[in-house]
């Protein structure tokens, strides 16, 4: 005959009762059932224990393991915090659910309350957990790491900090930037950084009657006695244009990701002092003043009829 949590319930009331009318019976009863719920408590007690021990130390492992990923950039503490912490609660859960068990506490009715209020939470805070969720993604896939010059959401700037909510860059303005994992992860990323170089582009206007492969013999001469500039990839320089009042060319070369700006700028100042010390000259725009055609016969004046300007 199986026997019901009611008759066990009951049992253990008429046990309680005769032991406090001091029932001999009842008493050995009452005394065998706390001894073995004293060896189940003090069981429970080493599980607890053995589990906080074991979280530590293995999430301790984890986070070290990470620590000497071969990687292009030492890993993130971000992504070593965030995996052992993971491993530490995941130890905690089974731990205690051992020790529910061992109590005798039906686990899977616990688990069901957890998870109907885990979902009513994820309902609560669909927003705030899909920034987790981004976070996530973005310390497993390292689109990018903390010191970073990046591009995101249309903002430029250098990632300082990242967790598992927002990604907090400053930008080249001195101005600090919290961005939502979320939309990041689900927008264009630029990482100006991990290619460890970044391209240098500047054009040029000469006159028409120079020399083009003066012009562009020395821009190649500028880039290579810059020390910034990279030689590979190699610096490139060709005409890339007909304006209206001046033939274009075009230096383009690499420098380090850090180095970009000044190098930039620097470079046009050398080619402008070079190419004028050289007798290369930059036309400025002008126009020509025509009439217009008149039919013979026709009167016409200055006044009756103006003067076109035609670039």
């Amino acid at each position: 005959m199986k026997t019901t949590r009611a008759d066990q319930t009951a049992s253990m009331m008429d046990i309680l009762r005769g032991g406090l009318d001091g029932d001999p019976e009842m008493l050995r009863q009452w005394t065998s059932v706390l001894g073995a719920f004293g060896v189940r408590l003090a069981v429970a007690g080493v599980i607890m224990a053995v589990t906080f021990w074991a979280a530590k130390r293995v999430a301790g492992l984890v986070q070290q393991a990470i620590q000497r990923l071969p990687r292009h950039h030492p890993a993130d503490e971000t992504l070593g915090d965030f995996v052992s912490a993971m491993v530490k609660y995941v130890i905690i859960v089974i731990g205690l659910i051992a020790v529910l068990q061992q109590l005798g506490v039906q686990a899977t009715s616990v688990l069901a309350v957890l998870g109907a209020a885990s979902l009513a939470v994820g309902l609560a805070l669909q927003g705030t957990l899909g920034n987790v969720a981004a976070g996530v993604m973005i310390l497993l896939l390292r689109p990018y790491r903390i010191g970073d010059t990046v591009e995101l959401s249309g903002r430029l700037g250098k990632v300082v900090d990242l967790d598992l909510f927002n990604t907090r860059l400053v930008d080249f303005d001195g101005l600090t930037l919290y961005l939502p994992n979320g939309k990041i992860f689900g927008d264009l990323i630029v990482n100006l950084s991990q290619s460890g170089h970044r391209r240098i582009d500047v054009a040029f206007g000469i006159d028409y009657a120079d020399d083009l492969d003066k012009a562009i013999a020395l821009l190649l001469r500028i880039a290579g006695r810059e020390r910034r500039v990279l030689a590979e990839p190699a610096p490139w320089a060709k005409m890339t244009g007909l304006g209206d009042s001046a033939v274009n060319v075009t230096l383009r070369c690499w420098t380090a990701p850090a180095d970009w700006v000044d190098t930039k700028f620097d470079l046009m100042k050398q080619v402008k002092e070079t190419f004028e010390a050289e007798g290369l000259r930059f036309p400025y725009p002008h126009q020509v003043a025509v009439p217009w055609a008149h039919d013979e016969g026709s009167p016409s004046s200055d006044a009756e009829h103006p003067k076109a300007a035609v670039p």
